[in-house]
């Protein structure tokens, strides 16, 4: 429930914040709270601390800190930001309570602000098979999205805010200059950045970004885009376009729901993926690409033997269909499976066995529902839709994945690691033949995990956000 970023409150009394709502009383305090919990966390997290959405225990309201502003943006919504609307879910009353809870919670935070996040460098931390501890490698960086590596053991670190950063033995570069203009509204920004499979030979690089337009009436527009360069000198160069869609796909600038992820098969083969951008039906129509995980050769070009490329209308690139919001794609190094994590509404976060023209149900089936609490659908399965590896639900706000192929944890060989934002977590899952037969949540409460990464030292890395760092995990005998 983005009420965008709060401004600074000051403090009132309990008498006072009564006198504010008229009947006030025990009562409807506790179904404030009850509203929130029910409506809002999943976006803005615990406490109001933030989560898909941002926290509302800042200093700054992107959208007005007033009263009347902030009861506007609970009625009514804003769908360029993901927000949806209450108005027609919760009474007057209930939309004033609510507002009085939030600024009950500001003021709580600004006399007793929330420990720092858990574990430090220092913590040793125990798991079934191995322990770690828990190294930061830099924090001079802003909402890392995506990490992955060059061959020299350099590690890549896409930021939201459009900045691509080279990290090598303790180093971290400026940011490289020439990198596309990236839009940067909301979930919108710079996603991924994958090096080519012969990167050693051709030195080509590849980037998920989010791409902005201006429309002849003005109106800016943004869609998910890939294009690959090289890196000369610490600047972008060479760059040539992989796949971009027609100015009529793209959906208004910031907005939500991108997709992001690009990963190689072992063949050469380049898989991506566009979310359904909030517009759900179209997850579902072959002639458009979002909502969709595609396959292009490495210079953009279309396989002949892509599912929907004889179709009449359909996008060519298209691989399979129906999903929601794929933030995670990897490939299984056993058998070169395609696995994908994918965010669901309210509920329903999923792990997808992804093969080519399947359909995976968005938002036909779905375990979730609306974040205002109202039913999608009654739909769990449909004959020709193909069911989820797993789902969480409630949403665990899954992200990035990588299998992990290294020797550092030997227990953990081929296991998939797991990102997830809203819980906080790196999680371990093990797959057999296709299904999912346990999972460990190793690493709790260090920040919202958003990718992962094996290092050529055989080290777990991950991207947090809040705070912003790119940490390792370190075995120790």
């Amino acid at each position: 429930m983005p009420l965008t970023r709060p401004a600074i409150i000051t403090p009132l009394s309990t008498l006072l914040i009564a006198t504010l709502f008229t009947g006030c009383s025990e009562g409807s305090a506790r179904k404030a709270e009850q509203n929130y919990l029910q409506f809002c966390v999943s976006c803005h997290g615990k406490n109001l601390s933030g989560g898909i959405a941002p926290s509302m225990l800042d200093d700054d309201w992107a959208h007005g800190g007033t009263d009347a502003e902030i009861t506007q943006q609970i009625v009514a919504g804003n769908p360029t930001v993901g927000m949806p609307a209450f108005g027609e879910v919760l009474s007057d009353a209930e939309v004033r309570a609510l507002v009085v809870y939030i600024r009950e919670q500001r003021s709580q935070h600004r006399t007793n602000p929330p420990p720092a996040p858990k574990p430090d460098d220092e913590e040793i931390v125990v798991t079934a098979d191995h322990r770690f501890r828990v190294e930061t490698v830099t924090t001079d960086v802003n909402t890392p999205w995506g990490i992955n590596w060059l061959p020299d053991g350099t590690l890549m670190i896409a930021e939201k805010s459009g900045n691509l950063r080279l990290w090598r033995d303790d180093s971290l570069s400026d940011p490289i200059d020439g990198i596309p203009n990236v839009d940067t509204l909301s979930q919108a920004g710079l996603f991924d950045a994958v090096a080519h499979p012969n990167y050693s030979e051709n030195g080509w690089i590849y980037l998920s970004f989010a791409d902005i337009q201006t429309k002849l009436t003005g109106s800016r527009l943004s869609l998910t885009k890939i294009v690959r360069g090289r890196i000369a000198n610490g600047t972008w160069i060479d760059e040539e376009t992989i796949y971009e869609g027609p100015i009529e796909h793209y959906g208004k600038a910031g907005g939500f729901h991108f997709g992001s992820r690009i990963v190689f098969d072992r063949e050469g083969y380049l898989f991506f993926s566009i979310g359904d951008r909030g517009a759900q039906q179209q997850s579902q129509d072959l002639s458009l690409p979002n909502g969709k995980v595609h396959r292009v050769f490495d210079d953009g070009r279309i396989p002949p033997d892509n599912p929907f490329v004889n179709q009449a209308g359909a996008v060519p690139s298209i691989w399979s269909y129906g999903h929601r919001n794929p933030q995670g794609l990897d490939f299984d190094p056993r058998d070169d499976s395609l696995w994908s994590t994918e965010h669901g509404p309210r509920g329903g976060d999923e792990l997808n066995l992804v093969r080519p023209a399947l359909n995976y149900g968005w938002p036909v089936i779905t375990y979730g529902m609306n974040y205002n609490g109202t039913p999608i659908t009654s739909e769990t399965a449909r004959d020709g839709m193909e069911q989820p590896i797993v789902h969480w639900t409630p949403s665990i706000a899954v992200c990035g994945i990588a299998f992990y192929g290294a020797d550092k944890f030997a227990a953990w060989e081929n296991n998939l690691l797991v990102t997830a934002l809203a819980d906080r977590h790196l999680r371990r899952v093990v797959i057999e033949d296709g299904a999912v037969t346990q999972q460990e949540i190793i690493l709790q409460d260090i920040g919202r995990c958003r990718d992962v990464s094996t290092g050529p030292d055989g080290l777990i890395y991950i991207a947090v956000n809040g705070p912003d760092k790119i940490v390792r995990l370190v075995p120790i005998d």
